[in-house]
């Protein structure tokens, strides 16, 4: 691919980061029971360095925030020294790392956790979806419904969080709040039922994660923090409603995050164009932008159109760590197996082949 802007370099935060190319966040599975990143998991991150900005799988930021089977924590000591292996060998090969804090809200079951916890949300809603644990496919319970006087703790699960990513030697984070996950079920109106003052109004569904990435920029430094958003990405049950109120809700949240100018804005976008165009006029610093089934023909499209800063890689990614070369020099990819995307061990995770050279 010879798209000039995708290989132009770009500040972001504190980072100089060599092109517009990045590593999306992926769930794979493959954490060890306490929390700690699996044996291969520096091994993966390693692999694709060349992607410049790297930005993990979805890691809780406490233990009351995991949603699914053996995925990783940033809370414990034992985590933080778990991630400080993975952070390294990243940085060894010139690369950046971003933790994305994931609190799954009621995208959970109990069987998935140690402590076997039931799954916390803004409304006892379930979404009403099936989910993988250990003893097969269950049904996701209904979550109990945070009194108000818990909420300050949950944003101390993030700013904890935070803290301990730059502990562990990441370079920073990304808060998680889209994907039909906790900021995100508070941001719905369909999943957040409340009547105080995070529910209700669109500033009061926005309250709590415009407070999370308030204390996450206090705590570790706004240029390390970033936020990833999906305006109507309609995953975990969540529905917001027509294209207006996405709208109306989506502007206001932006216009509210600008100020604290974090590193970057991370819009995993569906489509209206109107709305990430207005986005785009008002956030002052990077804007990372994945487009749901994106061909590789597409890639540099946002930027090419000045939607976009970069363009992270999902799927492409995960199947060709090389992917930054392949682009350069025009070669083909390596197809993704699903079978392999959360079965654990070594398959499907490090064993993508690169490109042979003679």
């Amino acid at each position: 691919m010879t798209t000039t802007s995708l290989w132009q370099p770009l500040t972001l935060g504190r980072l100089e980061l060599p092109h517009r190319l990045a590593l999306a966040p992926m769930t794979r599975n493959r954490a060890n029971p306490d929390g700690t990143p699996g044996e291969h998991a520096a091994t993966y991150y390693r692999q694709r360095a060349s992607l410049g900005l790297l930005i993990s799988e979805g890691t809780q930021p406490s233990a009351g925030g995991q949603g699914y089977a053996n995925t990783p924590g940033i809370h414990t000591p034992e985590q933080i020294e778990g991630w400080r292996e993975v952070a390294d060998a990243v940085h060894e090969e010139g690369g950046h790392l971003f933790l994305q804090l994931m609190h799954a809200g009621r995208i959970a079951h109990p069987d998935n956790t140690p402590h076997h916890r039931e799954p916390v949300a803004p409304s006892a809603i379930s979404a009403e979806q099936d989910i993988h644990t250990a003893h097969g496919v269950e049904k996701m319970p209904v979550p109990r419904a945070l009194a108000t006087e818990e909420i300050p703790g949950v944003i101390e699960e993030f700013r904890h969080a935070a803290a301990s990513a730059i502990a562990a030697g990441a370079d920073g984070v990304e808060i998680h709040a889209a994907n039909g996950y906790l900021l995100h079920q508070f941001l719905a109106s369909n999943a957040n039922h409340r009547t105080d003052q995070y529910g209700g109004a669109i500033e009061n569904r926005a309250r709590l994660t415009v407070e999370v990435a308030r204390a996450v920029a206090d705590e570790i430094g706004a240029d390390r923090t970033g936020i990833r958003i999906s305006p109507a990405f309609p995953l975990g049950g969540l529905d917001e409603g027509d294209p207006e109120a996405v709208r109306a809700q989506y502007r206001y949240l932006v216009g509210e995050l600008a100020p604290l100018h974090l590193a970057y804005l991370h819009v995993h976008h569906i489509g209206d164009d109107e709305l990430l165009r207005s986005l785009r006029e008002v956030w002052p610093t990077a804007l990372l932008v994945v487009r749901y089934g994106r061909d590789r023909d597409a890639i540099a499209a946002d930027i090419d159109a000045g939607l976009a800063d970069m363009a992270p890689l999902g799927r492409f990614a995960l199947a060709n760590p090389d992917v930054v070369e392949r682009l350069r020099s025009d070669a083909p990819f390596n197809d993704v197996d699903p079978a392999t995307l959360y079965v654990g061990g070594a398959d499907g995770y490090i064993d993508y082949p690169t490109l042979v050279r003679a």
